[in-house]
Parts: structure tokens; C-alpha cells; sequence
């Protein structure tokens, strides 16, 4: 079997599905949109980095209030979708650009805001990317990271992770509250809030939208079905596959 890098099956699992994700409902909506928006609203002109971009939802909320927006993701595809969609939505403010988190290919210091969503959770090396998000950041800057958390007792995170790696082999880990303020602390920022939201995830529309093959989505249906009353509680499973997750909305400063 050929290896392939991490950065390779990334690129491999979100190509071809650029367009379904400008589309997702999931990544479209969400509460948080209006605390970026909020915050960004106090820094006339600020340059913004939307670190793991995905199909741009962050973005497009954020740069009507922006000076400029950078859209950074492993995916030249995703990119393509971003760059696409803002010229559409007359949001000239909107560049992209290409790269791994673990390598911005950005000065120190040359940005207000670091915001990430729905991203974190794929990176290979969380803490040399959070290194490089202090770095970016001007002194006073703020980032805030969004993404699915992991439940602090080892039965719901084992049960959590492995869904998701069935589900899309680019997963690396969803992080618990606890291992992000670790982190965030290593990396050199300073913690500032940490809020847990509750998602509903419809199970047909999750997996399509990864592709997820026909294999994988029996082996997370069988799970499901398998597990005790606690994990099946925890997570709101219901009979057509659907489940509830944790997301974590956390801001850190530099």
C-alpha cells in the first residue's frame, strides 16, 4: 500500500467535496458567527486570518467588517470554492492562500484576529499550530477556536474518536476543555473563555458529506448500536443514527 503524508489525506478527503461544504447547513449556521462579528466590530480595519478556512464561512461573516481577510487552508479546492463565492458575493476584501496551520507563511505580528472553525480537529501537530497563531498575532491580538470538543471521561472520548476517524480518516483528535487550556497556555497565549455548545448532527447528511464509504458507515452504525446506555445518552443517538456533540467556542489573547 503507498504511504501517503497527513497533509496528503487531508487534501485527498476535503477535495472533492469542496462545493458540499459552502453548502452545509452545519458549517453555515451557528451562534458564534455573532461573537466573531462582535468582536471584530471594535477594530476598524483589522486583518483577519481564517486559519483552515474550509469553504469560507468565516470569512464571508467576518469581511463586510474587516479590512482585510485572509482564507488559509491545505485544500486548493476549498480555496477555489472560497475565492469563487466571495467574488460572487462582492467581498473584494477576501484573498486566499494556501498552507499548512503547523506553517503560516505569514510575518510575525501581522494580524488583529486568528479565527478558526471546524479545522483544529484535523491538524497534525495542534500545538506547533497554535505556536504559529501566537507568532501571526499582533501584541493584543485575539484568536478564537471553534470545533467539536471531546467529552472529559475516556468512555464518551473513545467512543467520540472513533466515529469520527470511521467517519473521515483525516481526523486527528477532538480536544477536551481541559487539553485546550493546556495547550493554549503552551503555545504562549492566554486563555480568556471557554463556552460548550450543543450540535445536532442529522447521520445521513454527516457521512454524505465526507463520502464516507458504505464499510465505514456500518461499522459507526454497528457502534452505535453496540455501546451502553451511557455513551447512547451522552451522545442523544437516535435509531436513524443521528447524535448530539459537544462544540467548544474559545477565545485566547496574545
Amino acid at each position: 500500500m503507498t504511504e501517503s503524508r497527513h497533509e496528503q489525506v487531508v487534501q485527498r478527503q476535503f477535495g472533492a467535496q469542496a462545493s458540499a461544504y459552502l453548502s452545509s447547513a452545519v458549517h453555515a449556521q451557528g451562534e458564534e458567527f455573532a461573537q466573531l462579528r462582535e468582536r471584530l466590530s471594535a477594530t476598524a480595519g483589522a486583518r483577519v486570518l481564517d486559519l483552515g478556512c474550509g469553504a469560507g464561512h468565516v470569512s464571508f461573516q467576518v469581511a463586510p467588517l474587516a479590512g482585510e481577510v485572509v482564507a488559509y487552508d491545505l485544500s486548493a479546492e476549498m480555496l477555489d470554492v472560497v475565492a469563487s463565492a466571495a467574488a460572487e458575493r462582492g467581498l473584494g476584501n477576501i484573498r486566499t492562500e494556501r498552507g499548512a496551520a503547523e506553517s503560516l507563511a505569514f510575518a510575525d505580528g501581522e494580524f488583529d484576529f486568528v479565527f478558526s472553525r471546524y479545522s483544529t480537529h484535523h491538524w497534525r501537530d495542534v500545538g506547533q499550530a497554535l505556536r504559529e497563531v501566537r507568532r501571526v498575532l499582533k501584541p493584543g491580538g485575539a484568536a478564537c477556536f471553534i470545533d467539536v470538543a471531546a467529552p472529559g471521561l475516556p468512555l464518551l472520548d473513545t467512543y467520540l474518536q472513533t466515529v469520527e476517524v470511521l467517519r473521515d480518516t483525516s481526523h486527528v483528535r477532538d480536544y477536551s476543555p481541559a487539553e485546550w487550556a493546556r495547550l493554549i497556555g503552551e503555545a504562549g497565549l492566554v486563555f480568556e473563555s471557554g463556552k460548550r455548545q450543543r450540535l445536532r448532527l442529522e447521520f445521513s447528511s454527516w457521512v454524505e458529506r465526507m463520502r464516507t464509504p458504505e464499510v465505514m458507515r456500518q461499522a459507526i452504525r454497528a457502534l452505535q448500536l453496540s455501546v451502553g446506555a451511557e455513551v447512547r445518552d451522552y451522545f442523544e443517538i437516535a435509531e436513524d443514527g443521528s447524535f448530539s456533540t459537544d462544540v467548544l467556542v474559545l477565545w485566547a489573547s496574545n
